[in-house]
């Protein structure tokens, strides 16, 4: 009923997905966490440098998702990813905030960095040398910007869906992306580090900036 398992296979209808895991269904539930978990994880990780970190992460935001969909909080209104994000992102700011009461002062950074992936651990000097390089510019972004570039190369949301969720106009949200982008291109090119293009989960947004 609910397979995922031919990519060509069109999506399950969200409606009745959401409906039969706040039911108890325990394979709406696996796909509903194949459908977002990674996205989920990947948001959360671009945030931090530790894989468990990220993985509490997302293990608490789909706690919660549970919680409220069986005690019937959330209502399925065609917003669902909205919510989800929302959630993850309010979970990313609360570990943010945690992190940071109990950082030791030789290690100030502990949730400020970009994706590591197993294909980064296995990347050539140069490759590493971009990702050092775009790790870099994420970080002279600002807050609102980043965010809107997270959201939307990580967490995979459509520009309505983030305008959704920030509570802004999607002209604002599309023009903040374009200079987000913009931003990191000059960063990595006046870094030297426009180079290569990986297969990571960087990787949309190294081509797209270049």
């Amino acid at each position: 009923m609910w397979a995922m398992s031919d990519p060509t296979c069109p999506e399950p209808d969200l409606p009745r997905l959401l409906a039969s895991a706040a039911g108890g269904d325990e394979q709406a539930w696996r796909v509903l966490l194949g459908l977002y978990s990674r996205r989920v994880y990947a948001m959360a990780k671009s945030r931090c440098r530790k894989d468990d970190v990220a993985e509490e992460i997302t293990q608490s935001v789909f706690c919660t998702v549970a919680a409220k969909l069986k005690s019937g909080d959330y209502t399925e209104q065609g917003r669902f990813e909205s919510w989800l994000f929302r959630v993850t992102m309010n979970r990313v700011r609360d570990e943010a905030r945690r992190l940071r009461r109990h950082a030791e002062p030789t290690d100030p950074s502990n949730f400020d960095g970009w994706v590591q992936s197993p294909a980064e651990d296995a990347a050539e000097p140069h490759d590493r040398g971009t990702l050092d390089g775009l790790r870099r510019a994420m970080q002279g972004l600002n807050d609102a910007d980043r965010e809107v570039v997270e959201l939307r190369h990580h967490g995979g949301l459509s520009f309505k869906s983030i305008a959704e969720l920030i509570g802004e106009p999607l002209g604002t949200v599309l023009a903040r992306h374009h200079r987000a982008l913009r931003k990191l291109k000059e960063e990595m090119e006046r870094g030297d580090g426009a180079e290569g293009r990986g297969t990571d989960s960087t990787g949309e947004i190294r081509r797209t900036v270049r």
